[in-house]
């Protein structure tokens, strides 16, 4: 209970191994009744923790970031899901792991996983991001990626969490790119003209990259519920995120596009923040890229600065 601010913690209770806590908020609600129909991004039904490790290891920013949090440390996944990203971190480490949701039948899945597969060091949290129930400058790690552009409020939210994070402490953000999503913004165009008709469904399905993988049918509910039914959607611009972090004491380090179209892993990242057309250009590659193919979703990264007053507080 030490991730949970001290006033905070009479509120919680524990539900079966997660932490649970009261949700209220409107925004959060909906989109917590949302994700408990169909869980994202939910399981393909073969994976263990051989599987998950494997994953991680093949995706060269994720291996950096698990190299970086492997051992001894803090690392908060907000907006966790079905877990398999703390789930990943965790194996293999002694490092304390943090799955934060709303929407506790995504963490049941995680839990269950977790059991299943003799994963011990994974705290798994029911609950908002705008109640700041979380310890600030606690972690050593945030990741809070496909999230706020769900929430009521993106740059309040960043807000949060950015104080969650202890000094010299990574944050790992991804939002719907303004540019980079346009090429799903077009296929949800079309499924609302055909008003979600069953020939829409199908027509989207074969549009979108993601859909034609081999997925479970579990994996493909919840990839089209979330990226062509959800009620609370939002998109943000690298530079509108960059100066989230300017206002929150959030040093740049890198994004996912590069701002100088070099991709490098957090830990080769320098803060090249490039300049304002290679960032334009960099938004509009997305849409010849995977990455405009599957949703438009950008990475930003960055370093909570040094500041004194924070350190004497503590």
């Amino acid at each position: 209970m030490n991730i949970i601010k001290e006033a905070k913690k009479s509120k919680f209770i524990n539900d079966n191994g997660i932490l649970s806590s009261k949700i209220d908020d409107r925004t959060t609600l909906e989109v917590s009744q949302f994700y408990s129909e169909a869980p994202f991004p939910n399981y393909q039904g073969y994976e263990n923790s051989f599987v998950l490790s494997e994953i991680v290891t093949e995706n060269n920013f994720l291996n950096d970031l698990k190299n970086h949090v492997r051992f001894n440390k803090r690392f908060i996944e907000v907006g966790s899901g079905t877990c398999q990203l703390s789930l990943a971190m965790a194996v293999g480490g002694n490092s304390l792991i943090v799955a934060m949701d709303p929407t506790k039948e995504s963490l049941k899945l995680g839990k269950e996983f977790a059991e299943k597969n003799n994963i011990s060091n994974v705290v798994f949290l029911n609950s908002d991001i705008f109640d700041d129930d979380v310890q600030d400058n606690f972690f050593d790690v945030v990741w809070c990626s496909g999230v706020l552009h769900h929430t009521k409020d993106s740059k309040k939210g960043f807000e949060i969490i950015s104080k969650w994070v202890k000094k010299d402490g990574i944050i790992i953000v991804g939002v719907y790119n303004t540019i980079g999503r346009l090429r799903t913004n077009f296929r949800q165009l079309l499924y609302k003209l055909l008003r979600g008709s069953d020939f829409g469904k199908k027509l989207v399905s074969f549009l979108d990259p993601y859909l034609r993988k081999n997925l479970s049918e579990e994996k493909k509910l919840a990839w089209f519920r979330d990226q062509y039914e959800h009620p609370v959607e939002r998109k943000h611009s690298i530079d509108e995120v960059m100066s989230w972090f300017e206002e929150n004491d959030i040093s740049f380090l890198g994004s996912i596009p590069s701002t100088n179209f070099e991709f490098k892993n957090i830990s080769q990242m320098n803060g090249d923040k490039g300049t304002y057309l290679s960032r334009l250009f960099s938004q509009l590659a997305m849409l010849l890229s995977n990455l405009g193919g599957e949703g438009g979703l950008c990475i930003l990264v960055g370093k909570k600065n040094f500041n004194e007053e924070v350190i004497s507080s503590n």
